[in-house]
């Protein structure tokens, strides 16, 4: 890629986030993406063990080494946050065999098509998305340095993991990030009131700095949940909440399996119409302009669109980086974000053995206590590693003995 930015390893959450936060203390609060199957044990392995693991096996598909260990970080940071939909998971469903089936290129160069100062429209040229999207948000930030602002419009990409994850490297740079994604054109959701699908589930993620405490991260699908989650509730064999997912007539579906075998679509944000799902809606297509319109990638709805998904190939992305500090002083604006976040956390709370906390911050709770602890495997995913390690001639991380674990988050 074109840029006068170096490459430099992802920044987790918690690492963007002063000594004084780091070590804050406070329940861990757990979101549904974290939720395992009941009776399960997880099995624990070292962080920087598994973040080598994973940077071996794709430097074993051709990746170089500081792809792969970009990439790396960008997959496991599913795992350490709790979004584990879009974490190691995903490394034999989704990424091999997009690398084994040639849809991407672990050699391609991203190049830059148009340069206008703040405004850059690279194409990614089928490059990994794990790593190619880290390099497109740092361009962003290298322009807003400059410039205020820094957006860099995406085409030509593969999927990118947890959109969250790129929105962060923002923030490092006491900047705020915003990054959305289309699905290229695949298409497994339906408009409001339509029959046919014509969009993904087209992500979006804003992340700002919190003073001393850890970021402000939202991450979401515009639907009700991301594929991921229905699809590991169908691998568990577990029921999904209704309002995720609903038949033809409306009604709603619990079996998770009835969406792959196409008996069941995801729900937009919001549920019904008189409810909010029009919202939802709304920002599907919000970021299916951002992503996919502007830099001229992949579009989902399509006249013609009434058969079976296409793939999610050419995804558009949209990398926005905002330099308050260009535009008033650094030093108000921080302060400021941490009077705004701190003033949330500071909200009396309904119940008192539930205090109010903002999207960002049981996620840095609990990426500390699993870097510190090790990062929590399903056994079914353990075993999957396990395959794959021998299949790839590579060995695995032990596990962490129990004594060293401390408690689960």
């Amino acid at each position: 890629m074109t840029s006068t930015v170096p490459s430099t390893s992802t920044a987790s959450a918690d690492a963007t986030a002063p000594a004084a936060a780091r070590s804050r203390s406070g329940p861990c609060v757990v979101p549904p993406e974290a939720s395992g199957t009941a009776g399960d044990v997880a099995v624990r392995v070292p962080y920087p063990d598994l973040l080598a693991f994973v940077t071996r096996v794709l430097r074993a598909r051709g990746l170089p080494e500081d792809r792969a260990g970009t990439a790396a970080e960008a997959l496991c940071h599913g795992d350490l946050t709790g979004f584990t939909s879009h974490g190691v998971t995903n490394l034999t469903r989704l990424y091999l065999p997009l690398l084994d089936s040639g849809r991407c290129d672990p050699h391609a160069e991203p190049r830059i098509v148009a340069d206008h100062g703040a405004s850059v429209l690279l194409d990614a040229r089928r490059a990994l998305g794990l790593w190619a999207a880290t390099e497109a948000m740092d361009l962003a930030v290298e322009r807003a340095r400059r410039y205020g602002v820094g957006m860099v419009s995406v085409r030509g990409a593969t999927h990118f993991g947890c959109a969250g994850h790129h929105a962060l490297r923002a923030v490092r740079h006491h900047m705020v990030g915003l990054v959305t994604a289309n699905c290229g054109r695949q298409r497994i959701v339906r408009p409001v009131g339509g029959r046919a699908p014509m969009l993904g589930t087209n992500p979006l993620a804003l992340a700002a700095p919190a003073g001393d405490r850890p970021p402000f991260v939202l991450d979401m699908a515009t639907t009700v949940a991301p594929t991921g989650r229905v699809r590991a509730a169908a691998r568990a064999g577990q029921s999904v909440p209704a309002g995720w997912l609903q038949d033809d007539a409306g009604a709603p579906v619990t079996d998770p399996a009835a969406f792959d075998r196409g008996r069941a679509h995801l729900r937009w944000l919001g549920g019904d119409p008189d409810t909010g799902a029009y919202k939802g809606f709304g920002l599907g297509l919000l970021v299916e302009v951002l992503s996919a319109l502007v830099p001229g990638a992949g579009i989902g709805p399509r006249e013609e669109t009434a058969g079976p998904a296409g793939p999610d190939d050419d995804i558009g992305c949209f990398m926005l980086a905002v330099a308050p500090g260009r535009l008033r002083p650094e030093a108000e604006f921080r302060a400021d974000a941490a009077d705004l976040f701190g003033a949330l956390l500071g909200c009396p709370p309904v119940r008192a053995d539930e205090p109010v906390r903002y999207p960002g911050w049981p996620e840095d709770a609990r990426s500390r206590e699993r870097r510190a602890h090790g990062v929590p495997l399903e056994p079914a995913l353990h075993r999957e590693m396990l395959d794959l390690a021998q299949a790839s001639g590579l060995g695995f991380p032990e596990p962490v003995r129990p004594a060293e674990a401390g408690s689960p988050a």
